[in-house]
């Protein structure tokens, strides 16, 4: 029986479907156009600078312009390309005959309404500059890589919101990747004859990408890239794939690495935990295949050796896999294992670390773990054997000390015989205990008390989503925290993220 029979869920396969969008976004070919733009203002004469710069032929109708538009329009004239041409006079709707776009600067609404509907009757795509009633089109803040072009729109509701976007990506995108981006333009058809299409293709392709972000391409980069094509098409008939461990973190996709997203979105087939969540998965590449391969105390789940089998037999039927866990794989992940398998059979593993939840616990609380006024170790413990039970082999009187901080992931069922263990072990039934279930996720619950209410806590909280115990007197502000805004103490607290 398929091991997936086993395991009912209600995301789907398929990816999910795209969220409503405000506006559609399309890149637009102007090159040896006709386009109108009326008014000599400057802010005409932006929307004007930028059509030229598609290489339209900007008709400006216009009786008067400003100073900056009169220099952009000498300059361009001077420079021989004349893909300015002005013409002294108001538009009629004849301007529109043969046009691709219109832009108009108008004073005032009426101004506007006739222009739109001189632009709409002769079938015209029309924008009014900061009228969104007159406008079919809207002009976002550009990124400009050219040939990669990037354009933000806050659908007009908040266009200073969109320059800080635009900033932020500036940062992201080199400017080197304008030659890169040149290169792939040239090379396309070359490399697309050599490599047969499918997972060879797109290897070639996205290890194009990973040098797209570094230096500028130098003399001979093309040769070297088409040979490795000639290499990546002769490897590929005998190549296997590979397998990648990708931690998904405790659930809030912004802390995801951009590694992980990487490998996200290279993936022809996802093997992921019931615990990723939804908002992980949608940086999946679209076309990968999504397998929920998930493993829950209590609850239906995939034998290891089943997912380990199915890793192998993906991998070497050449597909890319991503093996997705939540929080780190190589933290209560059972990584060793699959590393182990993989290796055995051959097949290529390679790991990228995930935000493990106690990181993501001690940001979440403000807490440093390590604080050195009350801890000079920390220490990650799991709350459950192999057996679903408390583990028999544990230290409890190392775990007891006081200047150690202690984390038990998965004890939600056990808490109980923790709290018993720990302080028949010495330590102090006083001592600052948190709670925390379903961390960074909408349903996310905390408690805050000390150790001998542990259990009490836990069974308040309940065990349905993954519960982290954290011990120590580092959460003691966390505790005092909690006194100060809270009449009563202990408390559960639950918040939207």
């Amino acid at each position: 029986m398929d091991v997936l029979q086993l395991l009912p869920s209600d995301r789907n396969a398929a990816p999910a479907r795209m969220a409503p969008l405000a506006k559609l976004p399309v890149f637009w070919a102007l090159e040896g156009k006709r386009v109108i733009v009326s008014g000599g203002s400057d802010a005409a004469a932006w929307k004007a600078e930028l059509l030229a710069a598609c290489g339209a032929h900007v008709h400006v109708y216009a009786d008067e312009l400003s100073e900056s538009f009169a220099g952009l329009i000498a300059r361009d004239s001077g420079s021989g390309e004349g893909r300015l041409i002005h013409h002294d006079a108001s538009w009629s709707p004849k301007v529109f005959d043969g046009a691709a776009i219109a832009v108009a600067d108008c004073a005032d609404d009426q101004a506007a309404a006739t222009f739109h509907e001189a632009a709409c009757k002769a079938g015209v795509p029309v924008n009014i500059i900061d009228k969104p009633k007159y406008c079919q089109f809207q002009f976002g803040s550009i990124v400009n890589r050219s040939p990669v072009v990037v354009a933000i729109s806050t659908d007009g509701a908040a266009p200073i919101l969109a320059q800080a976007i635009r900033r932020r990506i500036e940062t992201l995108l080199p400017p080197s990747l304008t030659s890169w981006a040149s290169l792939a333009h040239a090379i396309r058809d070359k490399v697309n004859a050599r490599i047969s299409p499918g997972a060879p293709r797109r290897a070639f392709w996205e290890k194009f990408v990973d040098r797209a972000f570094g230096p500028a391409p130098e003399a001979g980069t093309e040769d070297n890239l088409l040979s490795a094509a000639g290499r990546i098409e002769t490897s590929a008939k005998v190549s296997t794939g590979r397998v990648t461990l990708v931690g998904a973190g405790p659930g809030d996709a912004e802390l995801l690495t951009l590694k992980a997203v990487r490998a996200l979105q290279a993936a022809d087939v996802i093997l992921f935990d019931d615990l990723v969540s939804d908002e992980v998965l949608e940086l999946a590449r679209r076309e990968a295949k999504r397998m929920l391969v998930g493993k829950r105390g209590g609850r239906t789940s995939c034998k290891q050796e089943n997912i380990n089998a199915m890793m192998v037999s993906l991998a070497k039927a050449g597909k890319r896999v991503v093996r997705l866990k939540s929080g780190d794989p190589m933290i209560f992940g059972r990584a060793g294992e699959e590393i182990a398998c993989l290796e055995k059979a051959g097949i290529p593993v390679d790991i990228v670390p995930g935000i493990t939840s106690a990181s993501a616990m001690a940001a979440r609380l403000g807490v440093s773990l390590t604080h050195r006024d009350h801890a000079q170790a920390v220490r990650f413990v799991t709350g459950h054997s192999r057996s679903g039970h408390l583990p028999t082999n544990l230290d409890w009187q190392s775990l007891a000390e006081a200047a150690t901080t202690t984390i038990f992931y998965m004890g939600g069922r056990t808490a109980g015989q923790i709290q018993t263990r720990l302080q028949t072990a010495g330590m102090d039934g006083q001592t600052p205990t948190v709670v925390v279930s379903a961390i960074t996720r909408a349903n996310e619950s905390r408690w805050v008390g000390t150790l001998d209410s542990l259990a009490d806590a836990v069974e308040c909280i309940g065990v349905d989503n993954p519960v982290l115990i954290g011990v120590g007197t580092v959460f003691s502000e966390a505790r005092q925290s909690a006194e100060t805004s809270l009449d009563t103490f202990p408390f559960i607290e639950r918040r939207a993220v």
